[in-house]
């Protein structure tokens, strides 16, 4: 019964989405109902340890992005500009880097002015583990610790229907969400 609830919470956020989101290249995933939440456990650049179960209470996309992905680089200020406008008692947002040396994402960081937490994947393990297979790839976490499905593909995050995703992870299990402005 609760799937079933939670698969339709998830379709009503696909459906939140504007057709012109999907010319952008991604695709809305569905987490699968018998898989189990892998752990999260890593240090950022800055030597800062982020677990998941300690952001209980907030929702976190956790973005698997690489500095040599021309969708990634796109996507990522709107992830920036998205976790501002939520901040960080609502919405935490994640940058898990993919196979870069820790010099190689701390020189694309201050070029680029990025913000948001970045965590390095070196052996590419996390990524694995969360079902990133194409880049960029965000891991949507409600605030409960539930994982409500993964997009796959460049978002801009920043726009009205992301904005109608990110809100239905704050909805109660089976209740729709408002489209933004209303």
């Amino acid at each position: 019964m609760f799937q079933m609830i939670r698969t339709g919470c998830l379709a009503l956020a696909m459906l939140a989405l504007h057709p012109s989101a999907n010319a952008q290249g991604h695709e809305l995933v569905p987490w699968p109902a018998r898989k189990a939440i892998p752990a999260l456990s890593v240090a950022d650049l800055d030597g800062k340890v982020w677990r998941l179960p300690d952001l209980r209470g907030k929702a976190v996309l956790i973005n698997f992005w690489a500095s040599w992905c021309a969708p990634c680089q796109t996507e990522m200020p709107s992830l920036q500009t998205l976790a501002e406008l939520y901040g960080p008692d609502k919405l935490v947002v994640l940058a898990v880097n993919f196979k870069e040396s820790a010099p190689v994402v701390q020189r694309y960081r201050q070029r680029t002015g990025l913000a948001l937490p970045v965590l390095l994947d070196p052996s590419g393990t996390l990524a694995r583990e969360w079902g990133a297979t194409v880049f960029p790839t965000t891991v949507l976490v409600a605030p409960d610790g539930r994982v409500r499905g993964t997009v796959r593909g460049e978002l801009d995050w920043a726009g009205q229907p992301a904005g109608r995703l990110v809100d239905a992870l704050f909805a109660p299990a089976g209740h729709a969400t408002p489209p933004a402005g209303q």
